[in-house]
């Protein structure tokens, strides 16, 4: 069958689930009539590199032109390729989840050839100790492939990597000379595989148009081979590339020679420039009606943008569509055993979006400029559960990860209720910003909605940098919400930043002692060190001096412009500390070494910490200030209780009480109350049961409670009875 579009995402995103920018478009194409198709080649090569009959043409291949020296990790994988000949295909079909009893034999560690990478294994009994064999399995298993993945890098291909290809080429790739020449040299090893892989889908779509995603630097040099190989092959075929790359890196380009690769760049939302394309090639449209378009005309690259044509609204753009996608077909891995931080190699998760854009939208170091961060607009929740409705059916799979910039905390408190009302199952994760929004009672709806996992930006430790970041938070807020999160039983991963403009010695070292004291309180499962990058469209990238530091060159790149070189004079030597900060980390994440001085980490001195060394213990026991308003939200989400009124003696007087049981998934509880208030509060559970659709105020409750007729409405609700009924589910949202 013919498609007039054929989506592609080169090679690599992720292993465990398909990058959704291609179910996106394929979802709006949809509701304009236009017939797609979509590719992931990513997980295409992937499945047929490791193979059985991958692994023999790879070993073969090695045989034939052996490196001029290997090393002696290599030469023992060589040694031992039958045994990777004769389990790679069972190993792929476990982590598929397909093959699930492998997990025993793959355990017991005498099935799976061992080569490097088993050297650094983490301790397995502890990590796994009460984790299970299923996921020791995927552990050991990761490790076998990354054991392969050693071995194509050494022999056939430095540029191979399972998430990135050849992403140095990419990376702050101001001029195209570097990635042109490569792609002027012969074909990788890897790409003669992903095009006889294009070559077949080519022949089978045979469109009209090619629109190839690049989210990262890693599928850039991926998607240049694309496009050479259809000119060659499809010369009447237009290519168009768009996605997160393209965004931020492409929007001053200049150099003419892109465009012997591809026909057009759309920047932004790929939803209006694409149909307008599509309208151009038709003849439906003129070229002076594309929108935020890069094209070539008479030699020079030209930017077009119909600023009378606007974008989308959320709730026009349709549903994402997976179909075409081999969804069964993803591999699960486990790379670093803590729980959180697999979450993003392992398991199948649809991919949505709660908002479009951010809702804080103020972050020095942040993109804020460009629209896809700057645009604010959120989706109503009753329709983003109708998309996950409609996914799930569609999918098979109810695991949901919300990508967006920052979700919104009234929005996830909407959303939860709308999942916990319809009844859906389903398991979800998304990035937040840390603020206290997030109260205990929040936290415990988000769980009980599904929500496991929460990933959110503490960047710099420091409150002074926390300022001049403009997070809008502090580290005792984050220490506080982190608990509320932990308690309700989700977990929480930390984005962390060093090397931020002006930040010292002393505020790095402080910064890791605040994380240090978070893990050691419990209340952080996971985190990530990233160093400060300057980009042209941030704050500080558009405005370097008031922020105390210098751009290297005004120098405009003609290719990729987005990371900017850039010269701190009064900050610390932050690369220094990058090995140091990380290996902490690495063990803070597996509960060890938290009692180590922080001197330890590093090879040099570094300053001792400043910041009290009860400083988020104390944080813990200062609750927010502020009691809970009357405008806040009561609503129950456990069962209706049975009331009885039962009489009571003692000392020779009788008197009633109505008494109430509750029962919840793990226990049973009673609680006693007047037989006049028992009434009311019968009546009141059934009227903010949580499948209600009108949700009730505290005031709401409160001037019920007294028409009525009762007295005391706040001696009888912060009580001991009615306080018994938040472990049954009451929430004051």
């Amino acid at each position: 069958m013919s498609h007039s579009v054929f989506l592609i995402t080169p090679p690599f995103t992720q292993l465990n689930t398909p990058y959704p920018a291609t179910a996106y478009l394929k979802g709006f194409l949809n509701t304009k009539g236009i017939s797609a198709f979509q590719a992931d080649l990513g997980i295409e090569v992937t499945l047929a590199l490791f193979s059985k009959q991958g692994l023999q043409q790879l070993f073969d291949s090695i045989k034939a032109e052996p490196p001029a020296e290997l090393s002696e990790n290599v030469a023992r994988i060589i040694a031992l390729q039958d045994d990777y000949v004769n389990t790679i295909d069972a190993v792929i079909l476990f982590l598929q989840g397909r093959n699930p009893t492998l997990a025993h034999q793959i355990s017991k560690r005498d099935f799976l050839p061992e080569a490097s990478r088993f050297a650094q294994l983490d301790d397995l009994h502890w990590a796994f100790g009460s984790m299970g064999t299923q996921d020791r399995a995927k552990h050991l298993a990761t490790m076998y492939l990354e054991d392969l993945s050693d071995l194509i890098m050494e022999c056939v291909d430095p540029h191979f990597g399972f998430s990135r290809y050849a992403e140095k080429l990419s990376r702050s790739a101001n001029s195209f000379d570097e990635l042109y020449d490569a792609l002027h040299e012969g074909y990788t090893y890897i790409d003669h595989i992903l095009t006889d892989l294009l070559a077949a889908r080519m022949e089978t779509v045979q469109p009209s148009l090619v629109a190839i995603s690049v989210p990262f630097p890693g599928n850039l040099y991926a998607a240049f081979r694309c496009g050479q190989w259809i000119k060659a092959h499809y010369p009447q075929v237009k290519i168009a590339m768009g996605g997160g790359f393209p965004n931020t890196e492409l929007r001053s380009l200049s150099d003419p020679r892109v465009f012997e690769f591809i026909d057009f760049i759309t920047l932004d939302d790929g939803e209006a420039p694409m149909e307008n394309l599509f309208q151009y090639l038709q003849g439906q449209k003129t070229i002076g009606e594309l929108k935020r378009t890069f094209l070539l005309q008479d030699g020079a690259v030209t930017y077009i943008n119909n600023a009378a044509c606007h974008d989308y609204k959320q709730s026009q753009v349709g549903t994402p569509d997976y179909s075409d996608l081999l969804l069964d077909q993803y591999v699960s891995a486990i790379e670093v055993v803590n729980p959180m931080h697999s979450l993003w190699s392992d398991g199948r998760w649809n991919k949505l979006t709660m908002a479009h854009g951010c809702y804080w939208g103020k972050c020095t170091f942040c993109d804020i400029s460009l629209d896809y961060i700057r645009v604010y607009e959120p989706i109503a929740a009753s329709m983003l559960c109708d998309r996950m409705e409609t996914i799930i059916a569609q999918t098979g799979q109810n695991g949901f990860h919300f990508v967006d910039e920052a979700a919104p905390p009234a929005l996830m408190r909407a959303l939860a209720l709308e999942i916990i009302r319809r009844k859906l199952t389903v398991t979800w994760w998304t990035n937040i910003r840390f603020e206290k929004s997030f109260t205990r009672d929040l936290c415990l709806l988000l769980k009980a909605s599904g929500c496991i996992a929460v990933s959110g930006g503490l960047e710099v430790a420091s409150d002074r940098l926390l300022g001049l970041i403009q997070k809008g938070i502090t580290v005792a807020q984050v220490a506080r919400v982190n608990r509320h999160f932990t308690e309700a039983g989700i977990m929480v991963h930390a984005y962390l930043m060093y090397g931020f403009p002006t930040q010292t010695a002393q505020e790095t070292i402080d910064s890791l002692e605040m994380v240090r004291q978070m893990f050691a309180a419990g209340i952080l499962q996971s985190a990530f060190w990233h160093q400060f990058t300057m980009t042209a469209h941030s704050p500080v990238g558009l405005e370097p001096a008031r922020y105390n530091v210098q751009k290297e060159s005004e120098v405009v790149g003609t290719f990729a412009n987005n990371d900017i070189m850039h010269i701190d004079p009064t900050g610390a030597d932050h690369e220094s500390f990058s090995y140091g900060l990380k290996k902490s980390l690495l063990n803070f994440m597996h509960g060890a070494c938290l009692d180590y001085p922080l001197q330890k980490w590093f090879d040099f001195k570094v300053p001792k910490t400043s910041v009290a060394p009860d400083f988020i213990t104390k944080a813990l026991t200062e609750e927010e200030a502020g009691s809970i308003k009357p405008t806040s939200k009561v609503v129950y989400l456990g069962k209706q209780p049975s009331m009885e009124v039962i009489t009571k003696s003692k000392k020779g007087s009788t008197w009633e009480v109505a008494s109430f049981t509750f029962q919840n998934k793990k226990e049973k509880m009673n609680i006693s109350v007047p037989p006049s208030q028992g009434e009311w509060l019968a009546g009141m559970l059934a009227q903010v049961a949580v499948a209600n659709p009108k949700t009730y105020t505290l005031q709401e409750i409160k001037d019920s409670y007294e028409a009525a007729g009762l007295e005391d409405f706040e001696l009888f609700w912060d009580n001991k009875p009615v306080n018994t009924l938040y472990r049954s589910g009451l929430l004051k949202l």
